[in-house]
């Protein structure tokens, strides 16, 4: 593993003993250069001692922890946000495929997570990832999925897409505006990604549909037709449950 410098950004002196704590006990790779307690505070050490990475506190006081790409012009550290639980916050995370961790921090997950940092020591991130996730959640919108797919991050428009059609391991996406994309992501991982919330609905164990794009339901032949003609199956199971969202 990549030697790792690290500044822990917490209120809460608790929070950073504790987080300071444990990663001496199982992250022998990442030495922590200091500690901050608000984000103005912590813009000012970035500066100076130019970490690898940021343990990021979410709820702080004056700026949230998010803010923080604000004061940059460019990132060239990893930030690995901490937050109590929040619905909205997460999902945006998970969406921009972005690291976090949920207090109280769990040893095993915060070692994963420092693993997945150290490999991207070298290669660092465009701000864009981060100002897409500032904006997600300020706009408690996810406008954007950020899949990571072979070393890169293909990032789709959420609206856009139309179904999503398992194909084994791979699947075909479907949008508006261009022809199907294969993604190495199996279908499991979009359904865990595209919440109903966001209207979308797994209608069958190969399909999952956005109900903004459904035109016609076809009871007989268990299809549905979608926009630019797509045909997508429903399971006969799944039909009360879909008329229940169309209604």
């Amino acid at each position: 593993m990549n030697k790792v410098t690290a500044i822990i950004v917490d209120d809460e002196q608790r929070a950073r003993d504790v987080l300071s704590k444990l990663l001496e006990r199982n992250c022998p790779g990442v030495s922590v250069l200091t500690e901050c307690t608000d984000v103005l505070s912590a813009v000012d050490k970035i500066k100076e001692l130019k970490p690898n990475v940021i343990f990021l506190d979410i709820q702080m006081p004056n700026y949230a922890g998010y803010e923080l790409v604000n004061f940059f012009d460019k990132i060239d550290f990893e930030i690995i946000f901490v937050t109590a639980f929040d619905h909205y916050a997460i999902k945006a995370f998970e969406l921009n495929a972005i690291d976090y961790l949920v207090k109280p921090v769990e040893r095993l997950r915060l070692v994963d997570a420092v693993k997945r940092v150290s490999t991207k020591v070298n290669s660092k991130e465009s701000k864009e990832q981060y100002k897409q996730l500032l904006n997600t959640i300020k706009e408690k919108e996810f406008k954007k999925i950020i899949i990571p797919e072979l070393g890169n991050r293909r990032i789709l428009e959420i609206n856009n897409i139309i179904a999503i059609e398992a194909e084994g391991s791979y699947c075909k996406v479907y949008q508006t505006d261009d022809k199907p994309l294969v993604i190495s992501k199996n279908l499991k991982y979009f359904d865990e990604k595209l919440e109903i919330e966001d209207g979308f609905f797994r209608s069958h164990r190969g399909w999952i549909v956005n109900l903004n794009h459904v035109k016609v339901l076809n009871k007989t032949e268990l299809n549905l037709t979608l926009s630019n003609n797509i045909k997508a199956k429903i399971s006969r199971t799944r039909l009360d449950a879909f008329e229940i969202q169309i209604a």
